[in-house]
């Protein structure tokens, strides 16, 4: 039976789309909005083999089960970004000033870029950049640069990394 496998994978690939839906609803009874035809070839494969060889053993469900209900699941989607007229607040948690060396809360960054005085506010949940709230220095780099920029690197402040590299090596 094992040795049909790569046949049924050959004629599966050989199928539109619509007729791989066709056949996973004839396969697990009940249509798919799916259209990815990788996904429904191996979703095919996968059933037809389970009908065929047999499915999971009932210890082995058991343990699933057992697995599942340990597992720390989110019931509901995280919440979204509230949009309003002075631009974006994130809702999110989030802690600045991690490091030691890390600016605090109420302090000002300042960094000129291309003839350009960059003024950033660091907020107890983010930074202030131009009225709008960000979660990173990197998300304002990458602002004001139009490029991917490591948001410490851009405005010159010391990272852990270096600092803890430094008493490593001076130890």
């Amino acid at each position: 039976m094992k040795d049909d496998i790569p046949s049924t994978v050959r004629a599966l690939e050989q199928m539109t789309v619509p007729q791989l839906q066709q056949r996973y609803a004839e396969v697990f009874g009940e249509p798919t909005r799916a259209k990815h035809k990788r996904h429904l070839i191996k979703r095919i494969v996968w059933r037809t083999q389970a009908l065929r060889e047999g499915d999971l053993s009932e210890r082995a469900r058991r343990r699933a089960a057992e697995l599942a209900s340990d597992a720390e699941l989110r019931l509901t989607a995280p919440p979204l970004a509230r949009v309003s007229g002075t631009g974006t607040v994130i809702t999110t948690s989030f802690e600045a000033g991690g490091a030691s060396s890390f600016p605090k809360p109420g302090a000002v960054l300042r960094r000129e870029y291309k003839g350009r005085a960059i003024v950033v506010r660091v907020l107890p949940k983010g930074f202030d950049y131009e009225g709008e709230v960000y979660r990173s220095l990197t998300a304002i780099a990458q602002k004001v640069t139009g490029a991917h920029w490591n948001g410490v690197n851009f405005f010159g402040l010391p990272s852990a990394r270096r600092k803890r590299t430094r008493t490593e090596v001076g130890s």
